[in-house]
């Protein structure tokens, strides 16, 4: 059987962004405030991987076995990321693949997870989160399909301190958080009833 965690959730999230004064990290802190009381956050740092090899599956370094223990300590991922290129930045793609590996060791295996971003342009990294779904689905990761968060980041529309300025973005994001909460429980049950 399964593990079946109990309320309240341990939930493990990434900020894409490595930059101090992210965006997308002021969108951690406000999905957090939002969030309900029965799910519990830890951020999983990302910046002090060195860029993943296979050369490094034999002996892996401190840092990323931290990375791994994390996850596994974990009962769902968040990621909170801006979008760089048309894609996930380098920094949350190259944690993912140190998660990933070695082989027959992936950590995201049967971990729920939801995406959510923020970024100036009108599309609000929309096709970031495409790109980092395929990701996810290759590290067989159940996500959280709906809602979808593309969050345009407008001047003022968060505060430093984690506040949202505007009501009907806060209920999105109040809606989103009790979602994720609730499509983590579906999953766990989904696995414990399937073994």
């Amino acid at each position: 059987m399964a593990h079946m965690p109990e309320p309240p959730y341990q939930v493990g999230y990434f900020v894409g962004s490595l930059a101090t004064a992210s965006i997308n990290r002021t969108l951690s802190k406000v999905l957090i405030k939002l969030a309900p009381s029965e799910l519990q956050f830890t951020e999983i740092p990302i910046k002090d991987l060195p860029l993943y090899s296979y050369d490094y599956d034999d002996d892996y370094p401190q840092v990323a076995l931290d990375l791994k223990k994390a996850i596994s300590d974990a009962d769902a991922v968040l990621f909170v990321t801006p979008e760089y290129n048309r894609a996930i930045p380098g920094g949350l793609k190259n944690a993912i693949d140190w998660a990933s590996r070695p082989w027959g060791q992936n950590s995201f295996a049967r971990k729920p997870s939801a995406m959510i971003g923020t970024s100036p342009g009108s599309i609000g990294t929309a096709v970031a989160q495409q790109n980092l779904r395929s990701v996810m689905s290759f590290c067989n990761s159940p996500q959280m399909n709906t809602p979808e968060g593309y969050i345009q980041a407008k001047p003022g529309l968060f505060t430093e301190h984690g506040e949202v300025t505007d009501d009907s973005t806060a209920d999105f994001l109040r809606g989103f958080m009790t979602e994720f909460r609730d499509f983590i429980e579906r999953v766990y049950t989904a696995l414990h009833q399937h073994g």
